[in-house]
C-alpha cells in the first residue's frame, strides 16, 4: 500500500489500479461512456455560444475523442495538463467520480477557462448501483459479520451541485438521468463493470477476488430483491451533469434587495396588503 504523510488525507482511488481496470474496458462495454459524451453533445447545441478551444477531461481519450474530435484531449490525473485561461469550453467526462480531489479538479477546470468559459462535467451519482450496493451489504453482513469497501461511494446530486458553488463557478446548474439497464444476473452485472473499466478500485479495497459461494448468494438475493422481467435484474446508472460558468462582468446578476423598481402587487394586479409591524 503506498504511504501516505501523517497530515495527508487517504486516498480514495488506486490510481494504478485504477489505470489497470480502464486498460481491460473493452469498445461494448464503454456504451455509457458514449451515451454521456453524445448526451452532452446534445446540450452543447442548446447553448448559444460556438466554442473554438474546447477541452475534454476524461480517462477515455477513445470515447470522448471521437466525439469532441477539436478538442485538447486531457487524461484525469489529479494534476490536470491544461494550459491556464487557454479554453473557452472544459468537459470533465464521466470521471470525477474517481477523483481522489473533486474540488481540486474544478478548481484546475475552471483556472483552464477564458472568463465566461463553460464548464461541463458529468459523473456517477449517488444512485448508481444502488441495487448492487444494497445487495452485498447485505449479504456481506450475513456471511463475515461486517463490510469491506467494495462500490465507489457517489455524492448525491445537492452536493455535486454545491461544489461547482465552493469552487467558484457563476450561474451554476446540477441535473441528473437516471438510467436502469437490465442484466442476466448479478454475476453478468459484475463482469459488465469490469468491462466498462469501472471496477472497484477503491484504496482500501479487499484484494483477494470474490468466492464462487458468495457470488451465488449475491446471485440469488439480488433477483429476489431487483428482478426485471423475464427473469432478468435491474441496475440504476445515475448521470449527474455539473453546468457553471467561469465568472465575468457581462454575466447577469442578482438584484440588490429592495432595489426593484415595481411592485410585485402591481404587477399581479392585487391590492397590497400591509402587515401589522
Amino acid at each position: 500500500m503506498t504511504q501516505t504523510d501523517a497530515n495527508t488525507p487517504p486516498r480514495l482511488t488506486d490510481r494504478e489500479q485504477l489505470m489497470r481496470n480502464r486498460k481491460r474496458a473493452t469498445a461494448d462495454g464503454l456504451f455509457l461512456q458514449s451515451l454521456a459524451a453524445d448526451e452532452v453533445k446534445d446540450r452543447l447545441t442548446e447553448v448559444n455560444r460556438t466554442f473554438t478551444k474546447p477541452a475534454v477531461v476524461t480517462g477515455f481519450p477513445q470515447v470522448w475523442g471521437k466525439i469532441f474530435p477539436d478538442a485538447v484531449i486531457a487524461s484525469d490525473e489529479d494534476t490536470l495538463d491544461l494550459e491556464v485561461g487557454a479554453h473557452d469550453l472544459v468537459i470533465h467526462g464521466l470521471a470525477l467520480h474517481w477523483a481522489n480531489d473533486p474540488i481540486g479538479q474544478l478548481i484546475q477546470a475552471k483556472r483552464a477557462l477564458t472568463p465566461d468559459g463553460l464548464f461541463i462535467g458529468v459523473m456517477f451519482g449517488g444512485q448508481t448501483l444502488a441495487e448492487l450496493r444494497a445487495v452485498l451489504s447485505e449479504v456481506e453482513v450475513e456471511t463475515t459479520g461486517g463490510l469491506s469497501p467494495r462500490v465507489l461511494p457517489m455524492g448525491e446530486i445537492r452536493d455535486l451541485g454545491a461544489l461547482l458553488q465552493r469552487t467558484g463557478f457563476a450561474l451554476t446548474v446540477a441535473d441528473s438521468d437516471l438510467r436502469s439497464v437490465t442484466y442476466q444476473s448479478a454475476t453478468t452485472l459484475i463482469r459488465d463493470l469490469r468491462l466498462m473499466g469501472e471496477r472497484n478500485a477503491l484504496e482500501q479495497r479487499l484484494k483477494q477476488p470474490l468466492s464462487r459461494a458468495f457470488l451465488a448468494a449475491i446471485d440469488d438475493r439480488y433477483a429476489q430483491h431487483f428482478p426485471a422481467e423475464d427473469g432478468s435484474i435491474m441496475a440504476s446508472f445515475d448521470l449527474v451533469f455539473l453546468t457553471g460558468w467561469a465568472p465575468d462582468d457581462s454575466q447577469p446578476k442578482p438584484l440588490r434587495p429592495g432595489s426593484a423598481a415595481a411592485r410585485l402587487a402591481d404587477a399581479l394586479g392585487t391590492d397590497e396588503t400591509q402587515l401589522p409591524d
